[in-house]
């Protein structure tokens, strides 16, 4: 469904008036308070410091946004794949479910850390499995609900027919399951860069965003820090974008109009 130009301004005009009155205020309040740097610094000091550090943002953005990218993939190949499991065997589905649970409410720093001690110093992979980690349940939950939650007159119209299971799983399930899929693609594509860049803070090799980001805070280089922290927030919002496109591209007419919870 195309959408018109004036419904396409709506969307975008808001929160961009949003974001430079947001600015604007943020700029004026460190003047008018006279806030020091190593407080507040001003957005326009935070977008100096940007430009001049733009290469060495970009080396630690494509760590970090790497690490996210494959997190992402691999956590999204087996939510989805655990998905289908749980909802074909019950008995997998019981067990399964309350581990996921439990292991999702580990403290991010405990997994990090015991990752760390499981790898080289150097490896990205303890950045990558604690990504990979939140990205499954993630899609787990939203999916496995998704396989689940069909219409009663579907399944009663297949059963009525003598559909197999996996007839079934095939016509009805799977596409009730696709707008579950991509509302946690968007849940999890900008949680996907927050967790690489986190984990970024518990050890490993200090090349990334969020290494950066502590190494110049402990220095008071906070304009520097805001800079890499802009990065982190850029490379969080194209993850995003794309995955809206993506949801676009493979469902037109409107998926997000189904809003599902993902955690």
């Amino acid at each position: 469904m195309n959408r018109s130009p004036r419904s396409v301004l709506a969307a975008i005009v808001p929160p961009l008036v949003f974001g430079v009155g947001f600015l604007l205020i943020w700029e004026t309040a460190v003047k008018v308070f006279d806030f020091q740097p190593y407080f507040l610094p001003a957005p326009s000091a935070i977008w100096s410091a940007f430009r001049e550090n733009t290469e060495l943002i970009w080396e630690a953005t494509k760590v970090s946004g790497l690490n996210a990218l494959v997190g992402l993939v691999v956590g999204t190949a087996l939510g989805v794949s655990i998905s289908f499991a749980l909802a074909r065997f019950r008995l997998l589905n019981d067990v399964m479910t309350p581990l996921s649970v439990a292991l999702n409410a580990v403290p991010i720093f405990v997994l990090v850390a015991l990752f760390n001690n499981m790898y080289p110093v150097t490896s990205e992979v303890p950045r990558r499995l604690m990504v990979t980690l939140v990205v499954y349940f993630i899609v787990l939950v939203n999916v496995a609900r998704g396989l689940r939650e069909v219409g009663a007159t579907a399944l009663e119209l297949m059963h009525s027919y003598a559909a197999s299971d996996v007839a079934i799983l095939r016509k009805v399930r799977v596409p009730n399951a696709v707008p579950y899929l991509f509302t946690a693609l968007r849940i999890a594509a900008p949680a996907s860069v927050i967790t690489a860049f986190v984990s970024e803070y518990f050890g490993g090799s200090q090349n990334g965003l969020g290494s950066r980001i502590v190494g110049n805070i402990a220095l008071s280089n906070n304009a520097e820090a805001w800079a890499y922290v802009l990065g982190a927030c850029l490379l969080g919002l194209s993850f995003f974008l794309v995955a809206l496109v993506l949801e676009r591209v493979a469902t037109p007419g409107g998926v997000g109009a189904r809003e599902r919870v993902g955690a």
